[in-house]
């Protein structure tokens, strides 16, 4: 039997147990710093209180300090930590990974390079890491809802990896009649798109924060998420582009955005601010929560305004939640300066 180390048990991470143990793999759970409730319940009677289901059966739960012992002999990892968990893991984790052992994250994030350009995570933990090791370091983006794909409903994601052909192979280890994987050596695109869909579910939600303060019991104003949805779509595609990613990208980023914007943190925060709350008080509210959506729109905007390659004034809607979060604008939507 195979054995895959999932490392970090939030929602996502823990849900990646279901297709990994219907296609025989036994599941190897192991906690961050932070998971020490979610292992103590699983080890308990199985239960995973977030992510509100009984883990499969093939899945034992390990604490972090049992971490080298669980990575040995791993024939896969997950990374399943969130974005502000990259440097622990990079620094915890991969030194402690068999050499020649795939890694597959379902971490979403660019990072700020000194020349401001924008690399995932991936790319920027490899780049880092002795070749001699023989790790490819793969990610898989896309719409999914942890607790759909827990449930085995119908969920289609990209795996990307460096080589195609081994892209291709940790595909079919995680397929399943429900969970469909493309593989893709385009990791600029795919892992662009899946971060950037945070920062833009924020942006669409705020037409949802907007009705609610015209009136609590108003129905959404599909109109206005649908301007913004188009113009986040308009915006991603350059954003895409400048980091080197494919155009096909964009397909990934507009089934994620979708999925995003009906529920989870990102809509909480979004709504929030949509009804005229400022950021650190939305934030307060939210007390707890990972706001992945403002870590990348706050780097991206960052990156955008110190690159002579990029006109900013071409992304209206990211500096808008950018001013937003950071500047302590109030929410006036630039709708004129859209779609140009």
């Amino acid at each position: 039997m195979r054995e895959a180390v999932i490392v970090g048990a939030g929602m996502m991470g823990s849900a990646m147990a279901t297709p990994l143990s219907d296609n025989g793999f036994h599941v190897r759970l192991v906690g961050s710093p932070l998971d020490t409730a979610i292992i103590e319940s699983v080890r308990k009677n199985g239960w995973h209180p977030t992510l509100k289901r009984r883990m499969p059966e093939r899945v034992d739960a390990y604490f972090v300090r049992e971490l080298r012992e669980q990575l040995a002999g791993a024939d896969l990892v997950v990374g399943g930590v969130s974005s502000f968990g990259v440097r622990w893991f990079e620094s915890e984790v991969l030194p402690l990974v068999p050499d020649g052992t795939p890694v597959v994250f379902i971490t979403k994030g660019l990072e700020r390079e000194a020349d401001n350009m924008l690399l995932p995570f991936p790319m920027a933990m490899a780049q880092r890491m002795d070749k001699r090791r023989g790790i490819a370091l793969c990610g898989i983006g896309g719409p999914c809802i942890s607790f759909e794909l827990a449930d085995r409903h119908q969920s289609c994601v990209w795996l990307c990896g460096p080589d195609q052909k081994q892209a291709a192979e940790l595909a079919g280890w995680l397929r399943t009649p429900y969970y469909h994987l493309c593989p893709t050596n385009d990791i600029r695109g795919i892992e662009s798109a899946v971060a950037m869909k945070n920062a833009y579910a924020l942006g669409v939600s705020l037409s949802i924060g907007m009705a609610r303060k015209r009136d609590a019991d108003a129905p959404e104003w599909y109109n206005p998420e649908a301007g913004l949805f188009a113009q986040a779509t308009c915006e991603a595609r350059k954003i895409i582009a400048l980091n080197g990613g494919g155009p096909e990208a964009i397909a990934c980023f507009s089934g994620d955005l979708y999925v995003t914007v009906f529920g989870g943190r990102t809509r909480k925060i979004g709504t929030l601010l949509g009804k005229g709350i400022p950021y650190m008080e939305a934030r307060e509210m939210l007390s707890g929560v990972t706001l992945e959506s403002v870590a990348i729109a706050t780097t991206v905007m960052e990156s955008f305004r110190d690159r002579p390659d990029v006109n900013v004034n071409e992304f209206p809607l990211l500096a808008h939640i950018d001013a937003i979060i950071n500047q302590g604008a109030q929410v006036e939507i630039p709708w004129d300066s859209f779609a140009k």
